[in-house]
């Protein structure tokens, strides 16, 4: 597989795929935080799709896009959110997602495009939802905002997803690739906690529910033997990735510090 970027999925990707899939290339380059206002990363982004869909174009390789599969894209519909469904995002990250979405379903080389709700796992950047959690924990201090949710993805489970559909040499999709369970956000601190054996002060803000809940009908008809979602999900992502966490942040639950800073939530 070529690929694209080194990052948190770019390096999970070499893990997992390294030499196999030769004719496929994986964008796993693109703007890492749905909160950018760098319109110059979102012009790189755009032009690193741009050039590996000519690249594609020339050698007849197969191109694996990652788009999102949060409120940026599908705000917080009533019922769940479908690929097929109508779309408004109201973020520029979303919407610029939603543009290269289009760039590539009609350049005619043959893709995937994933829509990923919030992934969770090694290599992951401090400033993404569950490294960010765990600091702010072990540092004493949480911001709480009411009413929000997020669908956590074990990365273990895209790798083995993408795996089965490039197996059996499915094109021409759009998916969302979710949990399909997201929880409240206060649920994941209070789990972090327990876990961890300490317990933060919470800056509570008051807010409306947030939740996207996004189909996985298709996913899981392509991927039937992908791992079920549901509450015992959130605590074996937690086991997995926790002690990766905390060595990360060089903090135990014995030295962090109940005066650091306050953290927020993202």
């Amino acid at each position: 597989m070529r690929i694209i970027g080194d990052g948190f999925l770019g390096r999970n990707l070499d893990t997992t795929f390294g030499d196999r899939f030769p004719e496929v290339t994986a964008i796993a380059a693109g703007v890492s935080s749905t909160s950018t206002a760098h319109l110059a990363e979102y012009d790189r982004e755009a032009e690193v799709v741009y050039d590996a869909l000519e690249e594609c174009r020339r050698a007849g390789r197969r191109l694996v896009f990652f788009s999102t599969a949060s409120f940026s894209l599908y705000g917080f519909p009533d019922g769940e959110a479908t690929e097929a469904g109508p779309v408004r995002p109201p973020s520029v990250y979303g919407r610029h997602k939603l543009a290269l979405e289009s760039v590539v379903r009609s350049s005619g080389v043959p893709y995937l495009i994933l829509r990923l709700s919030h992934v969770v796992g090694r290599h992951q950047r401090p400033h993404q939802l569950l490294p960010t959690l765990v600091r702010a924990v072990l540092d004493g201090r949480v911001t709480i905002h009411e009413g929000a949710h997020r669908d956590l993805l074990d990365v273990r489970h895209l790798m083995h997803a993408l795996d089965r559909l490039l197996r059996d040499g499915v094109t021409g999709e759009v998916l969302n690739v979710a949990s399909g369970d997201p929880r409240p956000v206060e649920e994941i601190v209070t789990a972090i906690e327990r876990r961890l054996g300490v317990t933060a002060a919470r800056d509570r803000r008051p807010g409306a529910p947030a939740l996207t809940r996004v189909s996985v009908r298709r996913l899981r008809r392509l991927v039937p033997d992908l791992p079920p979602a549901g509450r015992e999900h959130l605590g074996a992502l937690l086991d997995a990735y926790l002690p990766y966490y905390t060595a990360l942040n060089g903090n135990s639950p014995q030295n962090s510090s109940q005066n650091s800073p306050q953290r927020e939530q993202t």
